[in-house]
């Protein structure tokens, strides 16, 4: 698939063209290019994920190996708030099962579920890198320490407030 299928923004494509300068090479920028493709279309489709291969001159596999390792990139439309439930040694110690329970019960959905609102979708992940601070609960960026249900909750009821997310 050719690279026109990323239809940036124009201050996407001006921020594609810095990463591209800022790098010694192409392949060198995957990273930084794919949060960026992630931050410009919400996801990083199969199609997508080809066009920054032919892109970077990078095999497909490559691309898809990284996607794939990497809990960041999300390969399909995800809900408004995405909650990721650590599961490493320290949160499972201290608590991260009970708060996924709790989760799926008030959420009424299974990991890798979304809201039929589109709202909430939960996932688990082995490491949030908190492991001082466990259990820990990240949302899209926001990263929430020594979580309890009572703290999770009130987040959960802030963030319900907000306006639903657009179909």
């Amino acid at each position: 698939m050719s690279p026109e299928v990323l239809a940036f923004s124009k201050e996407a494509q001006a921020e594609l063209e810095s990463i591209l300068q800022a790098y010694p090479t192409k392949q060198a920028c995957l990273l930084p290019v794919l949060h960026l493709v992630q931050r410009e279309f919400g996801y990083i489709s199969d199609p997508v994920a080809e066009a920054v291969a032919g892109l970077l001159d990078i095999p497909l596999a490559v691309a898809v190996e990284v996607l794939t390792f990497y809990t960041l990139f999300a390969r399909r439309p995800q809900a408004k708030y995405v909650i990721q439930v650590c599961r490493g040694l320290s949160c499972a110690l201290l608590g991260q099962e009970e708060l996924l329970v709790y989760l799926k019960n008030r959420l009424k959905i299974k990991e890798g579920e979304m809201t039929p609102d589109g709202l909430f979708e939960l996932k688990t992940v082995e490491c949030l890198g908190g492991c001082g601070e466990s259990p820990v609960v990240r949302i899209n960026e926001t990263y929430y320490e020594l979580q309890t249900i009572d703290r999770l909750g009130s987040v959960l009821n802030e963030l319900s407030k907000g306006p639903k997310r657009e179909a």
